[in-house]
Order: C-alpha cells, then sequence, then structure tokens
C-alpha cells in the first residue's frame, strides 16, 4: 500500500505538472504511453512485439494519436487509415497462410483503435484553444472523482455487487459513490467558471465521465480476465500498466467529444 501511495503520488504530480505545461510536453508524454499500451496490448494477446502485426499496429498508433495537424503535416483521413490497416492486417493472413489468423488481424486493428483514439482525444482536448486546460482538468477531475469516490464508498457501504463476473470487488454503492462524486465536482468548476461552463453542461460532463469511466474499467477488467492476467503491465509499481491505468480515460475524452460535451 505504501509503495502504491508514493507511485501515485510522484507519478500524478509529474503528470499535472506535463498537463500544465501543454504543447509538445503533453503531446509528447501522450504519444509515449499510446505506445506503451499498445504494446500491454499486444503482450496480452500473445503476439510477438516484432511480428508484421503488431509493428502495423504500432504504425496506426503514430499515425493516430500525433496531432499531425497542428504540427503542419496532411495525411489521409483516419477512415482512410482504417482501411488501409484492416488491409495490410488481413493481407498478413494469406502471406502467413493463416498462421496469423483473422481473428488476430482484427485484435490488432481493435487494439490499434481502442488505444490510438482515446490518446488522440487527449490530445485534442488540451490543445483546444484558450481553454484547452480547463477541459482537460474538468475531465480529468470528474474520472478522479468517480474512481476516489467508488472506492471508498465501496469500502465503506458496498453491500451489492455491481459486476461480480468481471470485476468481484465492485459494488453499486461504490458505483453510485463514484457518479455523485463526479457530478459534485463537475458543479464546483461551474461554479468557479459560470462564463465557461453552465451547470446543466457540468451535470451531463460528470454523469458521463462517471458512467463510461466506470465502463473503461470495467471493460479492461472483463479483458484481463478473459486472458487470465492481474495487470497489463508493471511500468507503474503497485499500480500495474498503462492500460490498467488509463483505461477509463480512453472512453471518457473519445465519447465527450463524439457528445459535443467539449466544443471542438
Amino acid at each position: 500500500m505504501k509503495q502504491r501511495l508514493i507511485t501515485g503520488i510522484v507519478a500524478g504530480a509529474f503528470f499535472l505538472a506535463i498537463m500544465v505545461a501543454g504543447g509538445s510536453y503533453y503531446d509528447t508524454l501522450l504519444i509515449v504511453l499510446a505506445m506503451i499500451g499498445f504494446r500491454e496490448y499486444v503482450k496480452m494477446n500473445g503476439v510477438p512485439l516484432l511480428h508484421p502485426a503488431s509493428l502495423l499496429g504500432f504504425a496506426g498508433i503514430l499515425y493516430i494519436v500525433p496531432p499531425w495537424a497542428g504540427w503542419g503535416v496532411e495525411l489521409p483521413s483516419l477512415l482512410t487509415m482504417i482501411w488501409l490497416l484492416a488491409f495490410f492486417l488481413l493481407a498478413i493472413t494469406v502471406v502467413t497462410k493463416n498462421a496469423m489468423t483473422i481473428d488476430g488481424a482484427a485484435l490488432m486493428l481493435l487494439g490499434a483503435i481502442y488505444v490510438g483514439v482515446g490518446f488522440s482525444a487527449m490530445i485534442e482536448v488540451r490543445g483546444m484553444s484558450p481553454d484547452g486546460l480547463f477541459w482537460t482538468f474538468l475531465s480529468f477531475s470528474c474520472i478522479w472523482a468517480s474512481d476516489i469516490g467508488a472506492y471508498f464508498v465501496g469500502r465503506a457501504i458496498g453491500r451489492r455487487k455491481l459486476w461480480p463476473s468481471i470485476s468481484p470487488n465492485k459494488t453499486v454503492e461504490g458505483a453510485l459513490g463514484g457518479v455523485l462524486l463526479s457530478l459534485l465536482v463537475a458543479v464546483c468548476f461551474a461554479l468557479s467558471a459560470p462564463e465557461t461552463l453552465s451547470l446543466g453542461h457540468a451535470v451531463l460532463i460528470g454523469l458521463l465521465a462517471a458512467v463510461a469511466g466506470q465502463f473503461g474499467d470495467l471493460i479492461q477488467s472483463a479483458y484481463k480476465r478473459v486472458r487470465g492476467i492481474k495487470d497489463t503491465g508493471a511500468i507503474l509499481p503497485g499500480h500495474g500498466g498503462v492500460l490498467d491505468r488509463c483505461d477509463s480515460w480512453i472512453i471518457v475524452f473519445p465519447l465527450l467529444l463524439l457528445c459535443s460535451l467539449i466544443p471542438s
């Protein structure tokens, strides 16, 4: 527990500092995290890192995540890239005579989209002008509030299991506690910056961040249970891997953008 606490404080302070700095510091950090996260995904699925399918997945991450347009680089559309990635992955099944099956190709495509779009959305939100830092800090604060509320309320009064076959320690009471704390944090942001965020808008963000964030956690728990592993990696002592820590982030940020809850 002590190691987990120290790691959390140090990593959290470092991440907050980079988030405030923004620009190339924040972009670079998230690109690195995305690459590490996809490496964990590849490892979970038992595919060698230097396998052509893995390398194509990493190429997909490097296409999706960096803010190429902001860097003045024009590339084909995301839809075009996804189609090309799917084509080349399917081509590998032919070239390898099904040593890499269509299931394996689909897994690599799914991983590149799942990890890549999530981190790309975080970069997009932070790069918004002039309030990118505000929306980023609001989103992360709601996600973290949901995690904290779910943990402490669940420990204190949790009785009914939320989804025991997926995550046996999570409770309905904890989930509701996470939603309530996320809503409270979002409302505090609205009260502190009413010219930027209305109360109703804040409630929607707090609700989506909590519910989608908890689903992100459950999605990763379900996948780890299928693969028979406890953590996706060990980069953060006491906390597991990048996907363990960012499972909520890579679901919440794209949804906030898709639902137009964060102005693009």
